[in-house]
């Protein structure tokens, strides 16, 4: 175990910024601890590298507990702790190499071992051929591949990104987390990833950890996650992800009759595998599908089920309820859906 959090408390003034949150990071996982702004992920995470003191509770990195340390002897933790930002925080009049070399010459190593190191880092985040320039002369990708690399320079055995991907484009987001993913595989370097993206946490996190108000309201494995949440702020993050009914289609919703039932259904796992529809009759797709998460298929459907033999659409509907995580009917429409 690489972090242990038990009952960790800060507050700022009468305002609890993380609440007795207890967590736990496991050696070569990557966790996303998403929340919206005011959640506390700021504060957890500095709370992670010392930057700030909790009120009580224990904060252990490495099996170490930090929170009675002085700043000497913090030294050599932080140094245990690679961090990447949103804003790249990059020295602008130092070149890329002399960037991801500085924690090096800090620790006091010689210039022959820097060098070494250096062509090592630029060659993992495929920047070889930009060692000689400075920070204005990359794109935003680049600079977070440079920050990425001089994150990793002393060798951490934990690697902080905290909204790493926030001030990139969508295109340059996926390459990052791709890195990121990567140098995971590679390095066997457990990864914490703060962000309020959940599209950032399906890409790339093995178990996600849910903020709200400074609690802990849902966590799990990412994909179960997905398909299945239980926190109302789970739910909403998860909206820019899930597929909707369409407006078109909700806006002949009838609550009470109609000529087919609109039912919701969300699935995953060995459920989303099966060949369920089998059992329906008269059944159609109206709008969803299905995505992988984690290697697991996660989906939301919407279906068509005649609803004139009021017998008929009640088996069906708990025939899907039988096979699926969650079943919904949520009106009715007349005619072609």
């Amino acid at each position: 175990m690489i972090v242990k959090l038990t009952d960790v408390c800060r507050a700022f003034g009468d305002t609890p910024a993380i609440d007795a949150v207890s967590l736990s990071v496991q050696r070569g996982e990557i966790l996303g601890i998403i929340g919206r702004s005011g959640a506390g992920k700021s504060t957890l995470i500095r709370c992670l590298n010392g930057l700030e003191r909790p009120d009580s509770g224990s904060v252990q990195v490495e099996g170490m507990e930090i929170t009675a340390l002085d700043e000497r002897r913090l030294q050599p933790v932080r140094r245990r702790i690679g961090m990447i930002f949103q804003h790249f925080n990059l020295l602008s009049a130092k070149s890329v190499e002399d960037n991801i070399a500085l924690p090096l010459k800090i620790e006091g190593q010689s210039r022959a071992q820097r060098r070494k190191r250096v062509a090592e880092l630029l060659d993992l985040v495929g920047l070889s051929d930009k060692a000689k320039h400075y920070p204005a002369q990359l794109s935003g990708g680049q600079k977070q591949r440079v920050g990425i690399a001089r994150a990793l320079a002393a060798k951490p055995s934990l690697l902080l990104s905290d909204e790493a991907t926030s001030a990139l484009d969508p295109e340059t987001t996926r390459s990052i987390l791709t890195l990121l993913k990567d140098i995971n595989r590679q390095l066997g370097l457990t990864i914490l990833l703060i962000t309020h993206e959940m599209e950032v946490i399906r890409r790339v996190a093995d178990r996600v950890i849910v903020l709200d108000r400074g609690r802990i309201v849902e966590q799990g494995p990412v994909w179960q996650v997905f398909a299945n949440p239980a926190a109302d702020t789970t739910k909403s993050l998860l909206q820019v992800l899930t597929p909707e009914l369409p407006p078109t289609l909700r806006a002949r919703l009838d609550p009470v009759a109609g000529d087919d039932a609109v039912v919701k259904v969300q699935l995953s796992g060995d459920a989303a595998r099966q060949p369920f529809f089998a059992g329906l009759i008269g059944v159609r797709l109206l709008h969803g599908g299905i995505d992988t998460v984690q290697g697991e298929p996660v989906g939301t459907l919407f279906l068509g089920i005649p609803a004139r033999d009021k017998t008929a659409l009640e088996k069906a509907v708990q025939y899907l309820k039988s096979n699926a995580d969650h079943v919904e009917v949520l009106g009715y429409v007349s005619g072609d859906a």
